[in-house]
């Protein structure tokens, strides 16, 4: 005897909507951040950009995970230093090219290429993307904050 399950009518339309839910939730969520091998800022300490001469490579044993990504410091105070403000610290555009993101375009960034502007953190792809993006860098910033989180879809 075999049975047959008929279904309701508006099955259908429950099973889209939750599934349509369910993406929007999936896309909401997603990472904003870039990164390298699960690590922002290819594993630097993002405090150290605002305390040190230059910045310094993060430590495994003093990392964080923050918006979907490993945070590493050379400290735990520089850790507990961005765990009560992280926002103050993460680079803008989520750590992606701050000129690319000004044109549209999300670029890797060389975490040695960067400047902070009104104490914020920008960083950059590379020398040549750099000498560009310095002739107009508060011009740039302003297109790149119209464009920003949006570039992200194109991707």
């Amino acid at each position: 005897m075999t049975l047959l399950l008929r279904p309701h009518p508006g099955w259908l339309a429950v099973l889209c909507l939750c599934l349509g839910a369910m993406m929007s939730v999936a896309r909401a969520d997603a990472p904003v951040f870039r990164a390298d091998h699960g690590k922002a800022v290819a594993g630097y300490d993002v405090v150290t950009y605002f305390t040190s001469e230059k910045p310094l490579p993060g430590n495994p044993s003093h990392a964080v995970m923050w918006k979907g990504v490993i945070w590493q410091f050379t400290s735990r105070r520089n850790r507990e230093t961005f765990e009560a403000n992280p926002r103050a610290y993460a680079p803008q555009y989520g750590g992606y090219c701050a000129f690319g993101v000004s044109q549209g375009l999300v670029l890797n960034t060389d975490p040695m290429l960067y400047r902070i502007i009104d104490g914020k953190l920008y960083l950059l792809h590379d020398k040549a993307v750099w000498k560009r993006w310095v002739e107009d860098m508060s011009g740039y910033i302003a297109e790149a904050d119209t464009n920003w989180p949006a570039v992200l879809r194109d991707e």
